[in-house]
């Protein structure tokens, strides 16, 4: 087990802006605040969504699409440094008008309206390819 403990520096609340790309306007908030490392949850709703998979066998993502309003009903993420710039690793649950439930890797999205808590660390994360899964994980 790689772990770490972390020191608490800040804590925000956010609005993402309608029409932008919810990770990124993560991204983008940690590099304008020098955020190096933290941990947010969020709610909200998107007008599309592209989700990723990650295949086990193949080591590779998996995309799929979506092109409707959706509610956010659960996301949870942290940013961590990847090649140098920060990185919202973002996991969501999304709602249909159904009720239906959809669930993955958050790669892109437009907001409709959203909302952000986020706290940061003092101690820096990092990601690199990590052989075994092949996955970008913290040192």
């Amino acid at each position: 087990m790689n772990y770490r403990e972390v020191t608490p520096s800040r804590e925000f609340l956010a609005r993402l802006e309608h029409g932008a790309d919810w990770r990124e306007e993560i991204e983008e908030f940690a590099a304008r605040e020098g955020i190096e490392s933290a941990w947010f949850t969020a709610m909200g709703a998107v007008q599309d969504a592209e989700l990723w998979y990650y295949d086990q066998d193949d080591t590779e993502y998996r995309s799929v699409s979506f092109d409707e309003p959706l509610e956010v009903a659960s996301c949870v993420g942290n940013v961590a440094l990847l090649d140098g710039e920060p990185f919202a690793h973002t996991h969501v649950v999304l709602s249909r008008r159904s009720g239906q439930a959809l669930a993955g890797h958050l790669n892109a999205a437009t907001v409709f309206a959203g909302e952000v808590h986020l706290r940061s660390f003092d101690e820096p994360l990092e990601r690199e390819r990590e052989d075994v899964t092949d996955l970008d994980l913290w040192l």
